[in-house]
């Protein structure tokens, strides 16, 4: 969507919903006992899919056309159609942004602001250093709160926010010095974190490339060793089996990087402690076998120790040899079916040649 699209009915329409945001946090600040749960509320109410209605009112037929092909972080949210109309028209966000200002202190109000202003912050003029730096950290705080979500519930929701922070922020230096020195480090740690998640593995090496200075850089190692470092803690604070096995399918994407031993050792230590039954991370078989082929492949010398290793610690595991006994059986009968199909297959292929000759 672009100003200049706007029409008369969908300016209309953007502005009765910046009213009822307005409404909601007036009685926020109102009741501070419900001040929660009608944050909560309005979060749910911006990160909602954009309906059908409301997306004929908004959009012309070319951005509908546009976003149903090119579109790859999924439906549009409103959350998004704000952000743009908070840069486009700033004054009906101010009354919005003052309002979260006096609800910092309630949860969900980072959530809000860097739903609703993540854009904004980039494109205005801010000269007051304090206030900066309180927005600043107010969009990395929520920006990790809402990507932590996505990581809760399996899915891409944030996809929007997460690629315009790296693409049009991070990787922008004029956007990118607009806030301190401590945010835009903070921000780097933040989508260390979460590339893998919203599947960017691809803007990896420009994204290293432009990492701001930091301060223990002389004691813990470049850019990739603090991506690492970051991407290292995140896979061990990963619950939800299904987002572990997309990360642990990404960490191709780290061969040939240059680390220190002490990070290697890390990530090392990380990817092993997937590969064994049992405490402190209990790990099931989908997630054991993921993470042994992440080992071997980002750590090839040494990996034939390593399984004869692995094999004599399972040993003292006697509660899981039934189910590993069972799974060994499984995987040597498909192993020989799909042997026997290829050999028909192969078989029949050669005898219809043979006939056609």
């Amino acid at each position: 969507m672009s100003p200049h699209t706007l029409t008369p009915r969908s300016s209309a329409y953007l502005t009765a919903l910046t009213q009822e945001i307005e409404k909601k946090l007036q009685r926020g600040i109102a009741s501070p006992t419900l001040s929660r749960n009608l944050l909560q509320q309005l979060f749910q109410d911006i990160a909602l899919e954009v309906d059908d209605r409301a997306r004929d009112i908004i959009l012309s037929p070319e951005e509908l056309a546009s976003i149903e092909k090119e579109r790859p972080e999924g439906p549009l949210c409103f959350y998004e159609v704000l952000a743009d109309h908070f840069v486009w028209v700033p004054k009906n966000g101010e009354p919005i942004l003052d309002l979260i200002v006096k609800l910092w202190s309630q949860a969900f109000a980072s959530h809000i602001f860097s739903l609703l202003f993540h854009k904004w912050l980039f494109e205005v003029q801010i000269d007051n250093a304090e206030i900066l730096l309180r927005y600043s950290s107010a969009l990395v705080q929520g920006a990790t709160n809402v990507f932590w979500i996505d990581v809760q519930t399996n899915k891409r929701h944030f996809h929007s926010l997460f690629r315009y922070l790296l693409e049009e922020v991070a990787l922008v230096p004029e956007r990118l010095k607009k806030i301190p020195l401590q945010a835009q480090r903070d921000l780097f740690l933040l989508l260390s974190r979460f590339i893998f998640l919203y599947n960017l593995v691809d803007k990896i090496e420009s994204f290293l490339k432009k990492f701001p200075e930091f301060p223990n850089a002389f004691l813990i190692g470049g850019p990739a060793d603090i991506f690492v470092i970051e991407l290292t803690d995140q896979l061990l604070k990963l619950k939800v089996e299904p987002v572990l096995l997309h990360y642990l399918s990404h960490i191709k994407a780290l061969q040939g990087m240059e680390l220190r031993m002490a990070t290697s050792t890390r990530l090392k230590t990380c990817l092993y402690s997937f590969t064994s039954p049992g405490g402190p991370m209990y790990p099931t078989r989908a997630v054991r076998h993921a993470a042994w082929v992440a080992l071997d492949l980002l750590f090839p010398v040494g990996q034939y120790p390593r399984h004869v290793i692995s094999l004599f610690f399972r040993l003292l595991y006697p509660w899981y040899w039934p189910s590993s006994c069972w799974n060994f059986i499984i995987s040597c009968i498909q192993a020989v079916f799909y042997s026997v199909l290829r050999l028909l297959f192969s078989s029949w292929d050669r005898l219809t040649k043979t006939r056609q000759d």
